[in-house]
């Protein structure tokens, strides 16, 4: 008997030490794929995530959730946060703290400002993304993929999804909407308190400093190589001058801003101002499918172009479940996961994937996908275009509105 319980011991222990040589011991850089796999078995992913779109959680927190449950037994918990700046600056005071192991969190949906500071102070695990076997389906020679605002991303974080700011209007009111920039800051002066943009550093109210910057600018890819700081400062004080010049034409006399997105939208469907406007394509169709839009809901792109980008998820350097992050990066750029966010009742987020790289039978599958009333084609999209300014200037443009405008100096 004694020595019955001696050999259950002792198998209990080579048992625990067999999960921790599983899911700790393991190198991730230099193991194989079906490796990785095997040591996320059981692992926890806490996503830190903006959490201000309801689409988004429900497709993370219900669909995405239960597919890495089912297929890989991953338990993915998502942190809603309301800026994952906040996260960021969290990740720092542990890295100088030490902190190398252990961390909270194990996956980030960060965008290109975060992604700088987060290769600045070393604060990814990676390079990681060459690892996903996903990865295969990706176009890597876009300037969109391979830099994130301006920063290399070189295997630090892996792709998601990508977006593009549309224009949103109602036909009914509004049957000819303007399609430029110029012709949107007359429409503006000639029609006091129906336009509105959340305050910057908030995402959506950034882009539409960044679409004035660009009005101003001598070329808007004059940003993607060398420029003087004489030249950024011309048109940014040209920015800031039209953005003070505007606020007493603003909803509320530019006294107040929107606090977000939702909160525009709301405006917006109420009749107090008469466009919105939005990162995510499909919004507008979404939002008519969930009753907050008319059915007379549409979205424009300008005759210019307007900001597109591709938005990423990175794993700290910390991670406690490195390996689940992994999969659960790698699940999310499945022709399976990228096709359910596409879907217009679903979320409506165009696909990371170039999509000729994929199965003939998946590739019809995309092509196939209904759209929503309000939502433009992939060639209209695809043809109006701009790329994003390096993260220097996003951060120097949202600091320069507070000064300048929102302030008044």
């Amino acid at each position: 008997m004694k020595k019955t319980l001696q050999l259950v011991l002792l198998l209990l222990v080579i048992s625990l030490t067999c999960q921790v040589d599983k899911t700790q011991a393991i190198d991730l850089h230099k193991a194989s794929w079906d490796e990785i796999v095997q040591a996320a078995d059981g692992q926890t992913v806490d996503w830190y995530m903006w959490g201000g779109f309801p689409a988004v959680n429900t497709y993370v927190n219900t669909y995405v959730a239960a597919r890495l449950k089912e297929k890989y037994n991953i338990t993915l918990r998502q942190v809603p946060v309301k800026d994952i700046a906040e996260v960021v600056s969290k990740l720092v005071i542990e890295k100088q703290a030490g902190k190398t192991s252990g961390g909270n969190v194990d996956l980030m949906w960060i965008n290109g400002e975060n992604f700088r500071t987060c290769k600045r102070h070393d604060l990814l695990f990676g390079p990681f993304a060459d690892k996903l076997p996903n990865q295969r389906f990706v176009d890597w020679s876009k300037p969109s993929v391979y830099n994130d605002f301006g920063t290399p991303v070189e295997g630090m974080e892996s792709p998601w999804g990508s977006a593009q700011m549309v224009m949103i209007y109602d036909t009914a009111r509004t049957p000819e909407p303007p399609r430029s920039m110029a012709q949107l800051i007359d429409w503006i002066r000639k029609h006091p308190g129906k336009f509105a943009y959340p305050a910057p550093p908030d995402f959506t109210g950034s882009v539409f400093v960044r679409h004035v910057f660009y009005h101003y600018s001598e070329d808007v890819n004059l940003w993607q190589g060398e420029y003087t700081q004489k030249q950024f400062e011309k048109a940014a004080s040209a920015t800031y001058r039209l953005l003070t010049e505007l606020k007493p034409a603003l909803w509320r006399q530019g006294t107040t801003y929107p606090e977000s997105p939702v909160r525009m939208n709301t405006l917006f469907a109420d009749g107090e101002i008469d466009f919105s406007f939005s990162y995510h394509q499909a919004e507008a169709s979404r939002n008519i499918q969930d009753g907050l839009f008319p059915p007379t809901v549409r979205s424009f792109v300008f005759d210019q172009g307007t900001i597109a980008n591709t938005h990423f998820v990175a794993i700290p350097y910390n991670a406690a479940d490195t390996a689940a992050a992994m999969v659960t990066a790698n699940f999310l750029l499945s022709a399976e996961a990228q096709m359910e966010k596409a879907k217009p009742d679903v979320w409506g987020d165009f696909p990371a994937l170039d999509i000729t790289r994929l199965p003939r039978q998946q590739q019809q599958q995309f092509i196939d996908l209904p759209r929503g009333p309000a939502t433009l084609s992939n060639q209209e999209l695809q043809a109006h275009q701009l790329p994003e300014p390096p993260s220097e200037i996003l951060i120097q443009l949202e600091k320069g509105w507070e000064q300048h405008v929102l302030k008044g100096r």
